[in-house]
């Protein structure tokens, strides 16, 4: 029997471009015997939307053919239920992918995997910051990145990951730590500067930032990383190591693996998935198995 396939597409992935690679991608899924249903929604909303009706109909699997924040927005649709979710990354940085064993370079590649139709649980985290609550299956961040996100999403230019490193390079310069309460299973708050606070069910955000490098996406915990007060040259000089993930040995970095974890902090915008949440305080926990992934 032919599975049925519900293709969640993102159009504006890698500024349009992703759109010349869904015809050969859905050329091999058609050959591969796959009956294919091609989900565009008009917005964000409206994708979700889609996909959650989509979803609602049992496809044999939802496939995000994305980013992370499409990925991010599948898992909204399938978590708790028996759609195993696929992914065929056309992003930039593909981080989740990655995690998970899925080709991040090669759509045609990661098409042939879900033809295959092998699966693995997985585990996702729940966030709630903001009155918002989603669900994420990558990384979530609080403090400095997410502050680089937010100058990120305010630039027009440039394009692409170069957005990023003006973000960055403006953010430090007005970059201080910041004062955490942080509270991990729901212990007593620990009070502490600090440059980040980054909640990991996976290993990397960012195209490649190995931010939390021994996370496990299907151990039921999450690993929380702490990156104390530094100077702004100190910082400078120990942040290129997060792509190694050897950030992990300098002693004003600390490593929690919980269950859950609180995080109260002033004038911090939280991020999961690199998709906008909310603002702190926020509460992320485990939900362990939710998710059926495709690898």
């Amino acid at each position: 029997m032919s599975p049925h396939i519900a293709l969640l597409v993102n159009p504006a992935a890698r500024g349009g471009r992703m759109l010349r690679l869904l015809e050969p991608v859905a050329r091999r899924l058609r050959a591969g015997g796959a009956e294919l249903s091609v989900i565009v929604g008009d917005d964000a909303a409206d994708a979700l939307t889609r996909a959650c009706t989509a979803v609602s109909e049992r496809p044999d699997a939802l496939v995000a053919f994305g980013g992370d924040g499409l990925v991010h927005l599948a898992v909204q649709a399938v978590a708790g239920t028996d759609v195993p979710l696929g992914i065929i990354p056309a992003g930039t940085g593909n981080d989740i992918a990655a995690a998970l064993g899925v080709p991040r370079k090669d759509p045609l590649a990661a098409a042939r995997a879900v033809l295959r139709m092998k699966t693995r649980p997985v585990d996702a985290a729940r966030i709630a910051a903001g009155g918002a609550e989603e669900l994420f299956a990558g990384v979530a961040c609080c403090g400095f990145d997410s502050r680089v996100n937010e100058r990120a999403n305010a630039l027009t230019w440039p394009p692409g990951t170069a957005r990023y490193l003006v973000a960055t390079a403006r953010e430090l310069r007005a970059f201080r730590p910041i004062p955490y309460r942080i509270a991990f299973d729901g212990g007593e708050p620990v009070e502490r500067e600090a440059m980040l606070v980054a909640i990991a069910n996976t290993t990397s955000y960012g195209a490649g930032m190995r931010v939390c490098p021994d996370a496990r996406p299907d151990d039921g915990l999450l690993d929380v990383v702490t990156v104390g007060a530094l100077s702004t040259g100190e910082f400078v000089r120990v942040f290129p190591s997060v792509y190694r993930g050897t950030h992990v040995t300098h002693p004003a970095v600390s490593v929690r693996r919980v269950r859950s974890v609180r995080v109260e902090a002033p004038g911090v915008i939280a991020y999961a998935d690199g998709e906008r949440v909310g603002p702190a305080p926020l509460h992320c926990e485990v939900r362990p198995g939710a998710l059926h992934v495709i690898v």
